[in-house]
């Protein structure tokens, strides 16, 4: 991710524009998030402390946005939101495995640790608010072109709309942003101010 960053900012700095930078990251872009599918494992086995759910939820959702939403749709790709949504996930991921390694090297600085729980504050949001921009300068395009849809009559009798698809898909993160916005503002409670968390059962 730190490549990633490092990209992005000397591609601004020569160019001046965002315009052309997707199509110049995204086989790096490509390679570090498809990978993170290790992260879902690395939680199961005990490597990281986070919740397999938290992780496969946030994972998955990145996937899709660069392999079935940046990938596909070419014509969203220099979209300002699809910035929003790449300094969002570059920032966090190298706070994140900053932290990571440092705590399994038992050496966590205590800048790693307060940016660990602090910055997120301002990345979740405009994170999901990038994706879902994204999603939303998608919805005409996919809308008149029928990509990944499935029409009436065919020999498996089954019909499958996209643009409904994406629609369903932003309506999830009205349930789903606040459960993980929440529960890393009940971890910051947690790790930097000491407070026990008791989780209630629903």
């Amino acid at each position: 991710w730190l490549v990633l960053a490092i990209t992005m900012v000397r591609f601004y700095m020569e160019k001046g524009t965002h315009k052309g930078l997707y199509k110049s990251i995204q086989k790096t872009l490509k390679f570090f998030q498809t990978f993170a599918l290790l992260e879902i494992v690395h939680c199961l086995i005990g490597i990281v402390p986070t919740s397999v759910l938290v992780a496969g939820v946030q994972v998955s959702s990145r996937i899709f946005m660069v392999w079935l939403i940046t990938h596909s749709i070419k014509p969203i790709q220099n979209e300002e939101s699809v910035v929003l949504f790449l300094v969002a996930w570059t920032v966090t991921e190298i706070t994140r495995y900053s932290f990571y390694t440092f705590s399994l090297l038992n050496h966590l600085p205590y800048f790693i640790k307060w940016a660990r729980y602090n910055f997120f504050i301002i990345l979740y949001p405009v994170g999901v608010a990038g994706e879902l921009l994204t999603i939303y300068a998608a919805l005409p395009y996919v809308k008149k072109t029928g990509m990944f849809s499935i029409r009436l009559p065919n020999k498996y009798n089954i019909s499958f709309d996209y643009y409904y698809f994406l629609l369903i898909t932003m309506a999830s993160y009205i349930p789903l942003f606040p459960q993980l916005y929440f529960h890393m503002l009940r971890q910051r409670r947690k790790v930097l101010h000491g407070e026990v968390i008791v989780e209630k059962d629903d």
